[in-house]
């Protein structure tokens, strides 16, 4: 079955077509752009060593995964700190201590906000593309501290995306209601026209649907556990097409 219309895995659920939207909202981490080296574990590698600390790069994807919960927040209100935790965290995972771990972990955090260490997934500009002739308004919503106004021009999306809002300059990270009221006014939009697209079924997904808004999760690599009645795609090629009209359920 093809994910472009999916909802859910359940063929014989019964699920009321969603209407057309006039606004798309991205993720931008892990659904637009994905991190270079710098972010991986050569990177880690390297930051760690200019501060005499030796870490085991074989053991990198399991501190990620190990260390992922420290990002979670109760309140959800933005604090950089949180994230220095959880790289060092990561650090501490692969075998790093002294006195200098701090130091290494907000290297780290610092240079995640800099462009110039990501780079953007292929499906991205004809995705863009296609919507903005479609007449639908873009915007971004992230969990971050990098400056989302300059993004487009770096990688040459120029007159794509019409509005942004990051979790550090509105103080409030997803799925928290407010920073999706937000980005809605800035795009003059309603929820119920309005579409969330992310990487996250928890921040993206849910705490879009939570306002109103139809709430699609991208899914590049394995499937969640958890998406019975959640419209799925794969790639975001898929994105114009399932917006551009109601969805009929499979």
């Amino acid at each position: 079955m093809s994910f472009q219309s999916r909802i859910g895995r359940n063929p014989h659920s019964i699920i009321a077509p969603v209407p057309a939207v006039s606004a798309v909202f991205f993720d931008v981490d892990f659904t637009l752009i994905h991190p270079g080296p710098r972010f991986q574990a050569r990177g880690y590698v390297a930051s760690c060593a200019r501060h005499g600390i030796v870490i085991d790069p074989l053991r990198f994807d399991r501190a990620v995964a190990a260390a992922a919960p420290l990002l979670e927040s109760g309140d959800h209100i933005y604090d950089g700190r949180v994230f220095e935790r959880y790289t060092r965290r990561i650090i501490e995972l692969m075998g790093g201590s002294g006195p200098a771990l701090d130091a290494a972990a907000r290297e780290i955090f610092l240079e995640w906000a800099e462009h110039r260490h990501f780079e953007l997934y292929p499906d991205v500009p004809e995705t863009l593309e296609r919507l903005h002739r479609q007449g639908v308004r873009i915007g971004l919503i992230s969990n971050t501290h990098r400056c989302l106004t300059s993004f487009e021009a770096h990688f040459e999306l120029d007159g794509l995306i019409s509005a942004t809002v990051s979790s550090y300059q509105h103080g409030y990270m997803k799925p928290h209601p407010s920073i999706f009221r937000a980005a809605l006014e800035l795009l003059e939009a309603a929820p119920a026209d309005a579409a969330m697209v992310g990487d996250s079924l928890r921040h993206d997904v849910l705490g879009a649907r939570e306002i109103g808004m139809r709430g699609i999760l991208l899914a590049r690599g394995d499937l969640p556990a958890e998406t019975d009645g959640v419209e799925v795609v794969r790639s975001l090629v898929e994105v114009p097409d399932l917006l551009k009209a109601p969805v009929v359920p499979q």
